[in-house]
């Protein structure tokens, strides 16, 4: 078949679901990782086409597409902060706004890192891993650990790990229980981007992140919305050194409950910062 008919089936098929321009993206995303063919080569080749036997495999992405399946789960693989990423149905999908989480974390601690030439750094709650790794690369002389209670969630963040060639101190463990004296030392940076969607807001999100996305890294009840919080913030004070910092991704609604909580527990120098779509999504605070 010829990949100019093939890009005809997709817009027939998918563009009422996603848009022309979306599926005309994900079009070469999916020739490109499967067959090694570029929007550019495609351009200048418009007769290229591909084989009998390399039909099955996209006519089943593009199944899978009109069933809104995430393509980062079709492809088994995702990019964030431009480190390569596996993900799959056990993980979160990271999201372009974590990336911002990310940056400001390490604007922070290349200032920290004049008091601390090996600041010890633990994400909680790591999933893929997105948040630590990325950290690592950025930050190499860090000491970077990350906690999830989801023993396939840590496999997978253990191989991307390996693939982005970063040492992670891996721990399974749910924040909500007591937590064993594994950070005696103290750290000096907590980040995390806990479940944050209360169930009053399903409705509010798209099929292919409701359907396909796992609901144990997404949801918390609406009467307990700051439960992971509450927990992190605890553990913070067991485990954080004094003026070390304490990174959130947040639920939008919820950044003055946030700035509270924190100040309840003595955390100072609290700053609520909105991504890029103009949300309230992240928080910082200082323990003191």
């Amino acid at each position: 078949m010829l990949l100019k008919d093939l890009k005809k089936i997709f817009h027939n098929e998918l563009d009422a679901i996603y848009g022309e321009n979306e599926v005309r993206s994900l079009f070469f995303i999916l020739i490109e990782s499967y067959f090694g063919i570029s929007r550019l080569e495609l351009a200048l080749q418009p007769e290229l086409a591909i084989t009998t036997n390399e039909h099955p495999k996209i006519m089943e992405a593009l199944s899978q597409l009109k069933s809104q399946y995430p393509i980062q789960y079709i492809l088994k693989e995702t990019e964030f902060y431009g480190f390569p990423f596996k993900v799959t149905a056990n993980t979160l999908i990271p999201r372009p706004e974590t990336e911002e989480l990310v940056t400001w974390v390490y604007d922070s601690v290349k200032a920290f890192a004049t008091k601390t030439e090996h600041p010890k750094l633990v994400d909680i709650g790591t999933g893929s891993g997105c948040i630590a790794i990325s950290l690592a690369k950025l930050l190499p002389k860090a000491q970077v650990s990350a906690i999830d209670v989801s023993k396939a969630a840590l496999q997978v963040a253990k191989q991307n790990a390996k693939r982005n060639n970063v040492k992670i101190n891996f721990i399974e463990a749910s924040v909500l229980e007591p937590q064993p004296e594994v950070f005696s030392e103290g750290l000096d940076i907590i980040v995390s981007n806990p479940p944050y969607v209360r169930e009053l807001e399903k409705q509010e999100m798209k099929p292919n992140v409701l359907d396909n996305e796992p609901h144990l890294a997404l949801f918390v009840e609406n009467d307990n919305a700051l439960q992971f919080y509450t927990a992190i913030i605890d553990f913070s004070k067991l485990h954080l050194k004094e003026n070390g910092l304490l990174f959130f991704e947040i639920n939008e609604s919820l950044g003055q409950e946030m700035i509270a909580l924190l100040k309840e527990n003595d955390f100072t120098d609290i700053e609520l910062r909105k991504d890029m779509f103009g949300k309230d999504r992240m928080i910082k605070g200082v323990k003191s």
